[in-house]
């Protein structure tokens, strides 16, 4: 395989973003999305998802074949130490290091920024993402069940916990990416880009 890339998105990558995550939402209930969002909308979610947690891809000859970021947990307070994570990879490209090298830069990212916790909902079964969190040292933590109807029917999704932060008292602020050192950044996700086979 051809050497593979990690990088931050930019509003421009919400075309081939989409190429990615359509299928995710068109054919199967992994995302509860009815609607493939239109390219425009999605750059404006990445500019706003990118103000304060990243957002990665993952490039082969310039195409880009996975995804992942990180957003808030919840929006009241107290939980701003929190983060829920996303990843999609290319269905043409599973099982070769991706969705872990992307998750794994995520959440060297997330520590740098002071992030505490971070989570994952998969809707279950899905033998690829449960695979991942538990490899990661991912803890399932809760399954809602009946919780989402898609496809012709109720799914349940299961929560996974992984806790990155030291739970200091009182925790430090949380530092927007933008805050952060780009050649550090840049580090983390040249030294992830390695686990792709």
């Amino acid at each position: 395989m051809k050497q593979a890339e990690l990088r931050l998105a930019k509003p421009a990558d919400a075309e081939g973003i989409l190429k990615v995550l359509a299928p995710y939402i068109k054919d199967t209930a992994i995302n509860f999305e009815y609607e493939v969002p239109d390219a425009a909308e999605y750059a404006k979610k990445i500019e706003a998802i990118s103000q304060k947690y990243p957002f990665i891809v993952c490039e082969i000859e310039g195409e880009i074949v996975g995804f992942a970021y990180a957003s808030p947990f919840n929006s009241r307070a107290a939980y701003m130490w929190d983060a829920e994570l996303s990843v999609y990879v290319d269905k043409n490209y599973l099982r070769l290091g991706i969705g872990h090298s992307l998750y794994s830069a995520l959440i060297e990212i997330l520590k740098l920024q002071n992030i505490q916790n971070v989570y994952g909902g998969v809707t279950v079964p899905n033998e690829n993402s449960e695979w991942l969190h538990k490899s990661l040292g991912f803890e399932l933590v809760a399954v809602y069940r009946k919780v989402g109807f898609k496809l012709g029917r109720w799914h349940d999704v299961a929560w996974y916990v992984k806790y990155i932060g030291n739970h200091v008292t009182p925790p430090g602020p949380v530092i927007p990416i933008a805050s952060l050192n780009e050649v550090e950044v840049s580090e983390i996700l040249k030294r992830n880009r390695k686990m792709i086979r």
